[in-house]
């Protein structure tokens, strides 16, 4: 559902914006930037309220910049693995 709203945004920015997106088109790139901005800060959030979920005592396997490539390595190749298996 689409609602009509009126903001009020500095002449400069308008302009920046229609150079880009072109006036027909102001709308879709403002819905679009306010999109990502609400995305971003959720993620913000999200990250505020599950810090220190991951510490060293709970992934003692997780400790050092070795044992992460060790875990990559680990996880990239049993999901190649599978795909040739899907693949076959």
């Amino acid at each position: 559902m689409k609602t009509k709203a009126h903001l009020v945004f500095p002449q400069s920015i308008l302009e920046e914006v229609d150079q880009i997106a072109g006036k027909r088109k102001r709308s879709l790139f403002i819905v679009k930037a306010t999109q990502e901005k609400l995305e971003r800060e959720r993620f913000l959030k999200t990250l505020d309220e599950t810090e220190g979920a991951w510490t060293d005592k709970h992934h003692a396997e997780l400790r050092t910049a070795q044992d992460m490539e060790r875990y990559l390595r680990g996880k990239r190749s049993s999901y190649r693995k599978r795909i040739k298996r899907i693949e076959k």
